[in-house]
C-alpha cells in the first residue's frame, strides 16, 4: 500500500473558503488550504487509519494501546481497528485484498496464540506472545468489556468479507470459532448480572459487576446473542438494567436525558456500544437510543458552549468532554468532571448525533489548530488552551471512534454490517429490544 502522506498531499487542494481568516494563497491560520466538508471528512479518515494500518503491532496486527506501547496491544482497541478495515477498503485506503491479509494475521493470532480466560480476552495482549499484560494488579485475567468491544468489530468484518475465497472464508470461520468460544454466562458467576474480570490468580477479586448506564450496553446484547453460552433477559433486566434503575428523566441544559448520570457522563458512553449498534429508532423497555444519544451529545455541547468554568476556548466551536489524555495524565472528562481538556475524538465521534456542531468543531481542529493538533495519525488525543497544552499521544480506543462514527454518519456502513448479523439479530430479540423497521431484527 502507497504510504498514506502520498494520498493526503493531492488531497490538500483549495476548493473553498469559509472564513475569512486566509492568507493571499488560500490556506488556513494553520497552513492547511481549504478543502469541501466531503474532503475534509476523508483526509480526516485516511490519516487516521495509519494508526491502526502503518502502526499495526508487526506480528499479530493488533493495534497498540497507544503511540510508544511497543509489544502492548489492546483487546478494545484492535476491535475497533478491525472495523475500520472496511471504511479503509471502500474509500481506496487499501485493497480489499490487503485486508484480507492483515485480517488472516489477525484472526490466527486471536485463535491460536492469545491467551484467553474461558473465551475471554484480557484488556491487554503481549502482541509477539499473545500471553496477557496485567492492566492493573488483579487486572490480569478475562476483561469481558474489552471483549465485547474485540467482537463487536470482529463480527462487522465477518458480514463485509462474505466472499467463496477461500481466505475470506477463513476470515469468517476464525471469527466464528472466537465468538462461539466466549463463555458469557460463565462470567454471572452465577448471579443475574454480568462481571468485568476474572483472574485465573484472583478470581473474582476484581468484583466490578457490568452495570449500567454506561459504554457497557454491547456487553450485554452480545452475551445475549451468543449461540454457545448466552444469557437471559433476567441478566439483563436486574444487572445492566437495575430494575429500571439506570434510568435519568431529568432535563439538563434543555435537553431530557432517558439514561445514565447527570449530564450524561462522558461522551464515549454513547460511543463505544454504537460503533455497530445503530441507534436509530431502537428502543426498549426503558429507553429510545436515538433520544438518548442525540441528548447526551447535545447536553456536552450546550455545556461546553455556556462554559460554566469559564476555561479558555470552550465554545461552539471546541466542545467535547470524554476519557483521554490530560495535562499529568488521563481522566473521564465529563460536564461533571471537567478540567478543561477537549478531546477531537468526542466532538467528531459525535458526527451522526450533533453534524453541525461536529462540523464546526472540526473545522476549528483542522483549520485553526492545525499542525498542533493534526500529525501522523490524525488528531492528536487532547488539548487544554487553559494550560495552552497539546498533547502528542495518540490511543487507539480514541482514534477508532473517529473513523468509523464519520462513516456511520456519511453513509452508515458499519452500522449496517453489525445489525445484519444473524446472532445480534436474535440477542436483541431476546432481551425485548424493538426496531422501527422491523425487517433489521
Amino acid at each position: 500500500m502507497k504510504h498514506f502522506v502520498l494520498a493526503l498531499s493531492a488531497a490538500f487542494v483549495l476548493c473553498s473558503c469559509r472564513c475569512s481568516c486566509v492568507d493571499p494563497t488560500g490556506c488556513s491560520l494553520s497552513g492547511f488550504n481549504y478543502v469541501t466538508d466531503d474532503e475534509l471528512l476523508t483526509i480526516v479518515q485516511r490519516r487516521t487509519f495509519g494508526y491502526f494500518w502503518d502502526y499495526a503491532h508487526p506480528v499479530s496486527g493488533l493495534s497498540r494501546e497507544r503511540l510508544g506501547s511497543g509489544d502492548i496491544v489492546t483487546s478494545g482497541g484492535s476491535g475497533f481497528g478491525v472495523m475500520t478495515f472496511p471504511v479503509a477498503v471502500e474509500r481506496g485506503f487499501i485493497t480489499r485484498d490487503e485486508a484480507v491479509e492483515r485480517l488472516l494475521k489477525i484472526v490466527n493470532f486471536l485463535n491460536c496464540k492469545a491467551e484467553k480466560f474461558h473465551g475471554a480476552f484480557p484488556h491487554w495482549l503481549d502482541g509477539s506472545t499473545g500471553k496477557a499484560l496485567p492492566f492493573s494488579l488483579k487486572d490480569n485475567g478475562g476483561d469481558i468489556v474489552e471483549t465485547a468491544l474485540l467482537l463487536q468489530g470482529l463480527l462487522t468484518v465477518k458480514e463485509y468479507f462474505d466472499g467463496m475465497d477461500s481466505r475470506e472464508v477463513a476470515i469468517r470461520d476464525g471469527i466464528d470459532a472466537i465468538w462461539r468460544g466466549v463463555e458469557w454466562d460463565w462470567y454471572t458467576n452465577g448471579e443475574n448480572v454480568l462481571y468485568w474480570h476474572w483472574s485465573p490468580e484472583y478470581e473474582w477479586e476484581m468484583n466490578l459487576p457490568v452495570t449500567g448506564w454506561n459504554e457497557a450496553l454491547i456487553v450485554y446484547v452480545l452475551a445475549a446473542s451468543s449461540p454457545t453460552h448466552p444469557i437471559s433477559a433476567d441478566v439483563y433486566i436486574k444487572g445492566w438494567a437495575r430494575d429500571g434503575a439506570m434510568k435519568n428523566g431529568n432535563d439538563y441544559m434543555g435537553m431530557s436525558l432517558p439514561l445514565g448520570p447527570p449530564y450524561g457522563g462522558p461522551l464515549f458512553f454513547s460511543q463505544y456500544s454504537f460503533l455497530g449498534l445503530d441507534p436509530r429508532g431502537l428502543t426498549d423497555r426503558y429507553a429510545d437510543y436515538w433520544e438518548q444519544n442525540v441528548a447526551h451529545a447535545r447536553i456536552n455541547y450546550k455545556y461546553c458552549v455556556e462554559n460554566p468554568k469559564g476555561w479558555k476556548g470552550y465554545g461552539r466551536n471546541v466542545w467535547g468532554l470524554t476519557a483521554c489524555d490530560v495535562p499529568g495524565g488521563y481522566a473521564a472528562n465529563s460536564p461533571t468532571e471537567d478540567y478543561g481538556t477537549i478531546a477531537p475524538t468526542a466532538a467528531l465521534s459525535s458526527f451522526p448525533y450533533t453534524p453541525y456542531e461536529s462540523m464546526e468543531a472540526l473545522h476549528y481542529y483542522y483549520y485553526i489548530l492545525g499542525k498542533d493538533m493534526f500529525g501522523e495519525y490524525g488528531f492528536h488525543d487532547a488539548f487544554n488552551l487553559q494550560e495552552n497544552w497539546y498533547s502528542d499521544s495518540y490511543l487507539a480506543i480514541d482514534q477508532g471512534p473517529i473513523i468509523i462514527m464519520i462513516e456511520n454518519y456519511r453513509s452508515g456502513l458499519l452500522w449496517n454490517l453489525f445489525m445484519k448479523n444473524v446472532d445480534v439479530r436474535a440477542g436483541l430479540n431476546a432481551l425485548g429490544f424493538s426496531l422501527s423497521d422491523p425487517s433489521k431484527l
